[in-house]
């Protein structure tokens, strides 16, 4: 097995693993990497759907996505397809999944099917180290803060995708409070745990004052220090700690330029638990 560091933030490529062989025997060589490098990459992996499954239960339990209809034989593997005459990119933006769950999940596996010539990376940010290097004045404000997290609805899940099918749930947004900073529960390590696409307020201040102080705070976690950058090709997986991470699809399509293809990638994620 070789290991192949993608930034000083985070991200590592790693080589000579079979996903498809992994059991609950070697697992935590698996989970100790993810721990160290918060998101882990492998390619030329041939893992079929029961078996990405399989790999995403030695984690935990795989949920079902709130908004969106999974596969017919695998519900809880959600299909995320960009067409190619579309622009738009699922899970553009910086995010966190489902921060706005009870228990948001720990972990996210995806896997690439169909993966264009030009565009479509991905940029994942460490947020352990976005906490460790904020500006003390911030992080005397918000240590003991909660802050407010809302779902955004099921259009913002499936609107603008004509390949993503509702599940049904089109009328519930879910919103819950969690802690600006939360411990890592197998770590004990603090994490910046807010993010631009679903964080709505901080808790006891006034409007103006929470928009003003996680403008600043977003602005923070979107520096380039804290990232690293993965080139997707077809049959590599990515697995992430959704826990002290945030993630960035990044849409640099244009059909308009000649750069209009379709991208396929499948999602599982593992529950959570409750943020403290």
């Amino acid at each position: 097995m070789e290991i192949n560091i993608l930034s000083g933030a985070l991200g590592a490529e790693v080589s000579g693993f079979n996903l498809n062989t992994i059991t609950q025997d070697n697992f935590e060589k698996l989970n100790t990497l993810l721990l160290e490098h918060k998101v882990i990459f492998f390619r030329d992996q041939n893992i079929s759907s029961e078996e990405l499954m399989s790999l995403g239960s030695l984690f935990g339990p795989v949920e079902e996505h709130a908004y969106v209809k999974g596969l017919d034989d695998f519900p809880q593997i959600t299909r995320i397809v960009k067409a190619a005459n579309e622009k738009n990119q699922w899970g553009e933006g910086w995010h966190s999944d489902v921060s706005y769950d009870v228990t948001p999940c720990k972990t996210i596996i995806l896997r690439s099917i169909k993966i264009p010539p030009v565009g479509g990376d991905t940029v994942f940010s460490n947020m352990e180290l976005a906490w460790e290097t904020l500006d003390q004045d911030i992080k005397d404000i918000v240590e003991n803060k909660n802050a407010l997290h809302t779902s955004n609805g099921s259009k913002f899940f499936v609107e603008d995708y004509s390949q993503m099918e509702s599940n049904g749930n089109i009328g519930e947004k879910y919103s819950n409070e969690h802690p600006i900073v939360r411990i890592h529960p197998e770590t004990g390590n603090k994490i910046l745990y807010v993010n631009p696409t679903y964080t709505k307020k901080i808790i006891g201040l006034p409007k103006k004052e929470s928009d003003a102080l996680l403008e600043k705070i977003f602005k923070h976690q979107e520096k380039l220090d804290l990232s690293c950058r993965f080139k997707w090709t077809e049959n590599a997986v990515a697995i992430l700690d959704n826990r002290c991470t945030q993630h960035y699809a990044i849409a640099d399509f244009y059909p308009g330029r000649g750069l209009g293809h379709e991208r396929i990638m499948d999602r599982i994620a593992i529950v959570g638990d409750q943020p403290f």
